[in-house]
């Protein structure tokens, strides 16, 4: 369904959003960076006064606590908890940690909510597809493979009670890259808040979360990427206040047979990559998971359902689409006050 993106790709595919050029980050603001996840982080923050707290403290704290969220959710890596619950035959109560936990919960809810186009189980459908940790496919799946794939699929094949989770079928595979990289965000803006940080801006692979202002007052600033593969061009300008602020878009990671486009994005539904014209979805919400998790659904659906979804529920949403060879953008009301 989405892109394997919180480990292999994540970095080419949500970039859409792009932090506004400040000034050389000067005391007491402070400018922290990294890797993880198979990207990079971005943190900029101002410091609050007479801290005891150092830069260099800061980072290995942040950067033991997104190694901890690695090790936890992470397809990749095959002695992960994911990782170790995904090999494990039906059935069988697998404990979770409160980390996994809260992300699972997430992501069944909006599952629920979004009519399945949030199904953290597709997996097996975006390896079959080449988009997973297998490498792309010599032939394009026939419609049997397909539906012998997608029968492996469905978040109703997953138990979740207070002694863990379970799973139907053996062959289930629980992939949260559509949603975990947003919560590696909030538990880092978190971290900061615990510290008495409350002027932040954290970014992890496109996916970020502002609080507060810069040094000098002004607000934070956002730019949203026009959606072209060759280039990057900034589409809308916005600020968000306090909020989290995520991107989905199929325009840089896809690959063509015989003049056929393939997205990442996997319809669950059809088992197969999606073929509408809506190429962007960004979405802005108090919690950076779940802005991953809907910008994902809204992708998923495509722009007449997109839209009226997130009109339904009343979702800050900026949909860009792809109309006669050009982009036409569309926000909903709840989008408009971060417009700049």
């Amino acid at each position: 369904m989405y892109p394997n993106y919180f480990y292999r790709y994540l970095c080419v595919i949500a970039c859409s959003l792009l932090l506004i050029a400040c000034q050389p980050a000067s005391e007491p603001q402070w400018a922290l960076q990294g890797k993880t996840m198979g990207t990079t982080y971005h943190i900029k923050l101002v410091a609050p006064e007479q801290t005891e707290l150092t830069e260099t403290q800061l980072q290995q704290e942040i950067d033991q606590l997104l190694v901890d969220v690695n090790h936890a959710m992470s397809t990749y890596q095959p002695d992960s908890e994911l990782s170790r619950f995904n090999q494990l035959t039906d059935h069988q109560v697998f404990p979770l940690s409160s980390a996994t936990r809260t992300v699972v919960e997430e992501s069944i809810r909006l599952y629920h909510m979004t009519d399945g186009a949030l199904d953290i189980t597709v997996g097996p459908l975006v390896n079959l597809w080449g988009f997973g940790p297998k490498a792309r496919p010599h032939t394009i799946p026939d419609d049997e493979l397909i539906e012998k794939t997608r029968l492996k699929t469905g978040v109703e094949k997953i138990q979740l009670t207070d002694e863990g989770i379970t799973k139907t079928i053996t062959d289930l595979y629980v992939d949260l890259s559509s949603i975990a990289k947003g919560y590696g965000v909030d538990v880092v803006a978190q971290l900061l808040e615990r510290h008495g940080i409350s002027n932040y801006l954290v970014e992890i692979g496109g996916e970020m979360r502002l609080s507060g202002h810069k040094l000098d007052g002004s607000d934070w600033r956002v730019a949203v990427e026009k959606p072209e593969s060759m280039q990057r061009t900034v589409q809308q300008i916005i600020s968000i206040g306090d909020n989290g602020i995520a991107t989905s878009g199929d325009y840089r990671n896809y690959y063509e047979e015989d003049g056929i486009r393939y997205s990442h994005t996997i319809d669950p539904q059809t088992g197969k990559p999606i073929q509408h014209k809506l190429v962007s979805v960004t979405v802005v919400d108090p919690s950076c998971m779940t802005a991953d998790g809907f910008a994902t659904a809204i992708n998923v659906m495509g722009f007449e359902k997109g839209k009226a979804f997130a009109l339904e529920h009343n979702l800050a949403v900026l949909l860009i689409n792809r109309e006669n060879g050009q982009f036409k953008a569309y926000n909903t009301p709840a989008f408009e006050p971060y417009l700049r």
